[in-house]
């Protein structure tokens, strides 16, 4: 069978052999693609915002069952991003994170306090040492990028209105002789601010 030359992918023929991947796991959950070494097929033009639209040739993808297909096979391999099943590997961009997290639960307080993220595929987890939070800082703006890692070395975006609200949440803690603000979750702090920042 002839190869298709990259960038030419057909959108139905990858979302069949996607599909196919998921199902052939047999688990809950994502299929193991870090176990997956497929030869790469080239790039797909495909595009996560960063408000985490998936995009297909410039058009948004309308179908969630889809994209939470894709976003179970995505795989960051380096600084690069692609969707990998047993038998083909194609590249993708990723603007920012493949995740966005727009929405949190706040369990318990002080030390118990357990916060667990949703995403916009649908997908849960729990911050903790397995799943730290981490915030960015623009260089020259000093706006904050909060993450929390979902699997392996993928990431989503905490969306605004959540970020916002797990503040109300903070506390301050010594950090290296340094007062920072930032959240608990499953006994672990997690800085986001120095205490001094925030006036």
């Amino acid at each position: 069978m002839a190869k298709t030359p990259p960038g030419q992918l057909n959108v139905k023929p990858s979302a069949e052999n996607l599909a196919a991947a998921a199902t052939a796991a047999g688990r809950k959950g994502p299929p193991p693609v870090h176990l997956w070494n497929p030869p790469f097929c080239g790039d797909l033009d495909m595009e996560i915002r960063r408000d985490g639209t998936w995009f297909y040739l410039g058009t948004p993808i309308g179908r969630p069952a889809l994209v939470r297909l894709f976003s179970s096979i995505i795989r960051k391999d380096g600084e690069d991003y692609f969707l990998v099943t047993p038998v083909e590997k194609v590249g993708i961009r990723v603007i920012d994170a493949p995740f966005v997290a727009v929405d949190a639960e706040v369990e318990g307080t002080g030390p118990g306090q357990r916060i667990t993220f949703t995403t916009n595929v649908e997908e849960t987890v729990t911050a903790g040492p397995d799943h730290p939070i981490r915030v960015a800082r623009d260089p020259e703006t000093g706006e904050p990028s909060p993450y929390v890692l979902v699997r392996r070395n993928l990431e989503a975006l905490i969306d605004r209105k959540t970020f916002y609200r797990l503040v109300e949440r903070g506390t301050h803690e010594e950090r290296d002789g340094e007062s920072w603000f930032g959240l608990r979750s499953q006994g672990t702090f997690f800085p986001v601010i120095p205490s001094a920042e925030l006036g």
